[in-house]
């Protein structure tokens, strides 16, 4: 547990490049260990380059690119107290900023997109949850569904 992550919202405020939790990856479902793992990696590598990019200000587009994605990545995982979210919408949310998702969304609105998204989610592709619920894995017709309802959700925001 890192107190910085914690106060600055990220919920669990567990360093990702030193946590080495077997039991914790024991107790996942698939299809969160699947979207799980590109994340630990990306926020890696996201610190790594910032703690490097302070004593730099010429930084390459690829740089950049990596820093804003992990900007997006540490501010999806904010998470407000008292507000439990189901495994079925963590993977969702964790898949969209994986995946490349939310790379066009400006850092200070990924808060209002997660939660848009959300409800978005529930109410018109409940069905899609559901399969994820059930399956508990990224299966390609599951995959499939997360596709559409993100492609159709960006459309309106």
């Amino acid at each position: 547990m890192e107190a910085d992550l914690f106060y600055s919202g990220v919920r669990p405020a567990i360093n990702v490049g030193l946590s080495v939790s077997r039991v914790g990856g024991a107790a996942q479902i698939k299809a969160m260990k699947k979207v799980a793992g590109p994340l630990r990696l990306e926020l890696a590598q996201y610190r790594e380059l910032a703690a490097f990019s302070q004593f730099g200000s010429d930084l390459d587009a690829a740089t950049k690119k990596q820093l804003d994605r992990g900007a997006r990545l540490v501010e999806l995982l904010k998470q407000g107290q008292y507000q439990p979210v189901p495994v079925e919408t963590q993977v969702l949310q964790i898949y969209v900023g994986t995946q490349g998702w939310m790379d066009d969304i400006p850092v200070g609105k990924v808060g209002k997109f997660i939660e848009e998204l959300q409800v978005y989610a529930e109410s018109k592709y409940a069905k899609t949850l559901q399969l994820l619920k059930n399956k508990k894995e990224l299966t390609d017709e599951v995959r499939k569904g997360l596709d559409e309802m993100i492609q159709s959700f960006k459309k309106q925001f």
